[in-house]
């Protein structure tokens, strides 16, 4: 491989925003925000909409219905109206 081309691999903590849960991986993202891990080093933190915690491909639910769908929520976001 070429030296100078490729971005830095790290460490970092990716947090589902619904449910909070949280796991340590590897990528060459850089965000701004920062969390202590259990391990009592600090990462870099990645916030996720969905993750295996909430999806439900691997819940076998839909854990968060209150939330709306996709619609719903695009409404809301934008201060519409529904007809």
């Amino acid at each position: 491989m070429k030296k100078g081309i490729h971005p830095d691999y790290q460490k970092v903590v990716y947090m589902d925003t619904i449910s909070g849960f949280k796991f340590l991986s590897g990528s060459t993202s850089k965000p701004s925000e920062t969390i202590e891990w259990d391990d009592g080093n600090t990462y870099p933190l990645i916030k996720i909409e969905i993750s295996s915690d909430t999806h439900p491909f691997y819940t076998g639910k839909q854990k968060f219905s209150e939330r709306g769908g996709r619609a719903d929520r695009f409404m809301e976001k934008y201060n519409m109206k529904k007809n």
